[in-house]
């Protein structure tokens, strides 16, 4: 028998607390190398304070994080470096740097990782992760306020991917997109995980981006995670909030428009 794969991200006992509000009580997850991993709850169920504390933003009062095989709690400055240069972040908002052309917003991390690396060389990496985002090349010397939210997403996405990293950390990545700009995104999301083998994990409201490229869709509910399976297994999960929403007439939209696509190659 062959061994299994060890995540790529695994969480034991998490616990996250402000004040006397217990965000997080005894949180379990695994996410496993290569997959597009969905999160999703409930309006102040912790979702982004889950990812914020996996990115080391914010200090758990208990339980076990590992990242990329490295205990992301350790207080080591070499490991937390290590870490954070092998992940990929799009926040919600983007968080471009709004004084910063798109070429320049990308270069920010060649910059403080690299240092001593040619301008000439450090621009043209910028132009590559620009395209691979999906962006014309004349985006690069743009500002953010020059761009549709369509490419302001792409631009961050392009940031994110800067230092070629393996794993993808994308909070509501389609957020205020309308439908067509969010399923371009959602394909080109898939796309980049199976070109360049990425672990993708990504909080959404967006049913139809969990029915389209989601591996798998981890639940959040009661502070703990709930269940994590594909999303028609979650259909028949018997609990009343995951039943409103996969269930309710937004969630059976999705399941139509799922079932109706000639082929889910996306899927692993």
């Amino acid at each position: 028998m062959s061994a299994t794969p060890t995540p790529l991200i695994r969480v034991r006992g998490l616990t996250t607390r402000f004040g006397t509000q217990v965000v997080h009580d005894g949180l379990d997850l695994d996410v496993q190398r290569g997959e597009i991993l969905g999160v999703v709850g409930g309006s102040g169920s912790g979702k982004s304070v889950l990812m914020r504390t996996l990115l080391g933003l914010l200090t758990p009062a208990g339980g076990t994080i590992e990242i990329l095989g490295v205990d992301a709690r350790a207080d080591d400055p070499v490991l937390r470096r290590h870490i954070q240069r092998n992940i990929g972040v799009l926040f919600q908002d983007g968080a471009l740097f709004s004084s910063l052309t798109v070429g320049e917003n990308v270069q920010v991390p060649l910059k403080e990782y690299y240092p001593d690396l040619p301008d000439s060389l450090r621009y043209e990496l910028a132009l590559l992760k620009v395209k691979l985002a999906g962006l014309p090349a004349e985006a690069l010397d743009k500002l953010p306020t020059q761009l549709s939210g369509g490419m302001r997403k792409r631009a961050a996405l392009a940031r994110a991917l800067a230092l070629d990293p393996p794993l993808l950390f994308l909070d509501e990545p389609t957020a205020g997109l309308d439908p067509i700009s969010a399923a371009a995104f959602d394909q080109l999301l898939r796309t980049l995980r199976d070109a360049l083998g990425l672990t993708v994990f990504l909080i959404t409201h967006d049913l139809d981006t969990l029915y389209a490229i989601c591996d798998r869709v981890a639940v959040l509910a009661d502070r703990r995670i709930l269940a994590v399976a594909p999303p028609p297994v979650l259909e028949t999960l018997d609990h009343p909030w995951v039943q409103a929403y996969f269930n309710g007439p937004r969630g059976r939209a999705a399941q139509v428009a799922h079932q109706a696509r000639p082929s889910d190659q996306g899927r692993k």
